[in-house]
């Protein structure tokens, strides 16, 4: 295939676009036709004449040098292999760049809205990847006037992010641990401070192996990734995830380097991670329940976790800040996040909760000295 650029462009529209799918007249002529299995019917999809798909075609064709389409005298039209891997690498790289895109539209969506209606509030908020906040963001513009200026990262980018004044609030995840040294505890720990950092209940979701369809493989549990024979893809270093898998595999007396993939395999999302698997780069993957569903996977549960939201103390009576609380007090709230496989609201979801006593592991006696 001859070289070719890539032009990317956006519009802008009378309503909101949910997620981040990106358009492209090429790869939504390639789904049609796999979706609808001849260019007439295609064509009657769209709305347009059997000519002009037929043309459509045959330029895209002209453009990358490369045949799309099987054309068999008598047969219907089906995909080349080439138009196959093109869509699929396409799909591929969209899953990738997921967090980043929705973070480029809320941008977008920020300077345009401060520039039309200057009451709107704006909370920025870095956090590490969850679906439920796109939704989050979404209710607050439509039902608190208020922007959630969104930006994902690692657990521990998030908090660093929130300590050197480049957001408002952060939001990070662990599972309930007793009072006592771990995993958590050495990563987190140095990044909040008693009194001066306030946590605000979020919600619970469910992390597993995400696997193919079938779970061909039959796995259960963390123990059958170890001694190889499954390819494992990982999440990136710093991120909340990672530093699940790190305590699973610590808490089952399990070794990192058992682990195919471990430390060679990285994506920095769960809808990343479900696309490799998904797409056969990879048996199995850590994630979240939702993903998996997304991507037409089964899913192995392995533990479920807490998501918090933090600001500082002095942040709390801030207009945007109140708001968010208020968003997460609502039933509609609640309601809305359960349509999310894997998701329940916190029973006290947008209180605000003293770090010790939500965490109970971060401040832990030391031994007395003999």
């Amino acid at each position: 295939m001859r070289s070719r650029g890539v032009h990317l462009q956006y519009t802008f529209e009378p309503d909101g676009q949910q997620g981040a799918e990106v358009q492209n007249p090429l790869f939504d002529l390639l789904s049609a036709l796999r979706e609808h299995g001849s260019i007439q019917h295609v064509a009657h999809a769209t709305g347009s004449s059997y000519r002009h798909v037929w043309g459509r075609f045959k330029h895209w064709e002209e453009v990358l040098g490369e045949p799309l389409v099987t054309w068999a005298q008598g047969q219907p039209a089906r995909l080349t292999p080439f138009s196959e891997r093109l869509l699929w690498a396409e799909k591929q790289a969209r899953a990738r760049l997921t967090p980043h895109i929705e973070a480029l539209r809320a941008e977008l969506e920020r300077v345009l809205g401060e520039a039309m209606d200057g009451s709107q509030q704006v909370l920025p908020l870095w956090a590490s990847h969850d679906l439920a906040l796109p939704l989050l963001r979404e209710r607050a513009s439509a039902t608190q006037r208020l922007h959630v200026d969104l930006r994902f990262a690692g657990s521990m980018d998030a908090l660093r992010a929130l300590a050197e004044g480049r957001c408002i609030v952060a939001g990070f995840h662990v599972p309930p641990l007793p009072s006592g040294p771990n995993v958590f505890a050495g990563q987190l720990k140095p990044l909040l401070k008693p009194g001066r950092h306030k946590l605000i209940a979020g919600w619970r979701r469910t992390q597993g192996l995400m696997v193919a369809p079938g779970n061909p493989m039959r796995l259960q549990g963390m123990a059958d990734l170890a001694g190889g024979g499954v390819r494992f893809v990982n999440r990136q270093a710093g991120s909340g995830t990672r530093l699940l898998l790190e305590h699973l595999l610590q808490q089952q007396h399990l070794e990192a380097a058992s682990i195919d993939g471990f430390a060679t395999a990285e994506e920095v999302s769960h809808v990343a991670v479900a696309a490799a698997v998904a797409g056969g780069q990879a048996d199995a993957g850590l994630g979240i329940e939702a993903a998996a569903r997304r991507f037409g996977l089964d899913f192995v549960p392995v533990i479920d976790e807490d998501y918090f939201l933090v600001c500082l103390q002095d942040t709390l009576a801030h207009p945007a800040v109140e708001a968010l609380c208020d968003l997460l007090r609502q039933p509609a709230w609640a309601h809305a996040l359960g349509t999310l496989p894997g998701y329940t609201a916190a029973a006290n979801s947008g209180a605000v909760l003293s770090l010790t006593r939500a965490l109970p592991w971060w401040h832990f006696r030391a031994p007395k000295a003999g």
